[in-house]
């Protein structure tokens, strides 16, 4: 399987939106391009035979005593491309692309039982004895 990665500009939201499928939601446009304006906002996706089969995304964090750090902010691939390594490609890639500018570190929150994500994300060789856990606010709803 011939995967090429092709990363995201500030002209590509419609390519992005054409690429809706492999998101959790519907792409809006205006977010793409709000998305894509920010020069610490990264996004990658993955074609095989010119057909959009996975994307990542990444957003660099900067703070005074840790410099700056990549999130991989999220993470999908299509059913019919999923155990062919376009999601260890992706996230390689933005670990690579990470390095390249700089950053100290990456990390990525997932759900403690989504074993196929911890799976792949171990065959990248992840710090796995980090002291950190991720806690959540949900601000959709009230209390």
């Amino acid at each position: 399987m011939n995967i090429e990665l092709r990363w995201m500009t500030s002209g590509d939201a419609a390519t992005i939106q054409a690429a809706s499928y492999l998101f959790d939601d519907d792409v809006q446009r205006d977010w793409a391009e709000k998305f894509l304006r920010q020069a610490n906002h990264h996004l990658c996706i993955a074609y095989v035979d010119e057909e959009p089969a996975g994307f990542v995304s990444g957003v660099e964090i900067t703070h005074p005593d840790k410099g700056t750090e990549m999130l991989l902010y999220e993470l999908g691939v299509d059913d019919d491309f999923r155990r062919h390594g376009i999601g260890r490609s992706l996230a390689v890639a933005l670990r690579d692309y990470a390095q390249s500018r700089g950053c100290t570190g990456m990390w990525v929150p997932t759900d403690a039982d989504n074993e196929p994500a911890i799976a792949m994300y171990r065959s990248t060789c992840p710090d796995e004895d980090a002291p950190t856990r991720i806690l959540w606010w949900d601000l959709t709803t009230e209390e």
